[in-house]
């Protein structure tokens, strides 16, 4: 009996070496070698491994960089501090434009306290199984169910639930991944670039009447934003205003003219023109503002009329000597009225 145990533990010995010995010698035979500055990449990255940059995770995108498929500046989480480190590493230069970062951004404002309930839901609270009753409590089929399964997918922590049933997202936080928007049922978040400052919160497209009687702040078809738009940036289409960004230049006319709030901007932050001494009075700044808010004598420093200016930038992009800059804030805008009502002095 013993003989027959200590064969087996000999054998079984013996066979585990010389398997050890294969699998080492296959090792080698088939390693494949790596570039080192894969991993030297992969380690300056932040490590979210979020997705924003299109490529799977951050050792994804490290290949890609090795392998001259992506740019040095492809992250969009860790900047320009992060593109530089990849630069030095590639040995290449971290100049030039980074891709247009996105940001996802809430279209629906209809939560507890402006959305009107058509039922009670005592099912799982998750927004997907909501949904699937009769397509959710909402009275508005298109608006935000409340149960925060954009929440509970966000790789960084940028959104939290509001005590008002909706999602609240951190914009210096969202990398632009993308996966509360696929996770969202009723498509009411987007990624949008970080530049665009207006936004139709509202994607409802029942008649106004209808619209009203099941929330307060949504869109009603009344085509106000049209008109009161000097870049023909926003049309009214299937009883929703939809913003053409192409066009629009965050003006935010189209917020002042709202009657029921749908359409959103940072509006304290409505950027002002301000004119420096390098205005020589050649007219063209006047002559191109669609608003009129521009005033002054050929040759002559001229001056910006806060009240009326709409922030649309156009004067700075004319201006062929650089004396126009665009300034945010109320405490701008005093100054701006300052140097318009000197002028007229």
């Amino acid at each position: 009996m013993a003989n027959v145990i200590l064969v087996s533990v000999l054998s079984m010995g013996g066979l585990s070496l010389l398997l050890g010995a294969g699998l080492a010698y296959a090792s080698k035979k088939f390693a494949v070698e790596t570039d080192p500055r894969v991993d030297a990449i992969n380690e300056v990255l932040p490590g979210a491994n979020c997705g924003a940059c299109g490529y799977p995770g951050c050792s994804g995108l490290a290949a890609a960089v090795v392998e001259g498929n992506a740019p040095v500046t492809a992250c969009l989480v860790g900047g320009p501090a992060v593109a530089q480190k990849i630069a030095e590493i590639m040995g290449v230069s971290a100049s030039g434009e980074t891709k247009d970062r996105k940001v996802a951004r809430v279209l629906c404002q209809g939560g507890v306290k402006e959305a009107r309930l058509k039922s009670d839901y005592h099912g799982v609270k998750s927004c997907r199984a909501a949904s699937m009753v009769n397509g959710g409590p909402k009275g508005c089929p298109f608006g935000c169910i409340g149960f925060g399964d954009c929440a509970k997918v966000c790789p960084v922590g940028a959104i939290t639930m509001s005590e008002n049933g909706l999602p609240v997202i951190d914009e210096e936080k969202c990398t632009g991944c993308g996966l509360c928007a696929k996770e969202c049922p009723k498509q009411v978040i987007a990624l949008t670039s970080a530049k665009n400052e207006v936004h139709v919160r509202c994607r409802a497209t029942l008649k106004g009447k209808d619209t009203k009687e099941v929330c307060k702040v949504g869109c009603i078809a009344c085509k106000q934003c049209e008109k009161a738009c000097p870049f023909d940036a926003v049309h009214v289409l299937n009883n929703v205003a939809i913003i053409d960004y192409e066009k629009c230049r965050n003006c935010m006319k189209c917020v002042e003219k709202c009657p029921t709030k749908a359409i959103t901007s940072a509006f304290a932050e409505r950027k002002k023109a301000v004119i420096n001494d390098n205005c020589i009075g050649c007219t063209i700044c006047a002559k191109n503002c669609p608003v009129n808010a521009i005033s002054g004598e050929v040759k002559k420093k001229h001056a910006v009329n806060a009240e009326l200016c709409i922030g649309c930038s156009i004067c700075a992009e004319k201006c062929p000597k650089g004396a126009i800059t665009m300034v945010r804030g109320e405490g701008n805008i005093k100054t701006s009225i300052c140097d318009a009502c000197a002028a007229v002095k």
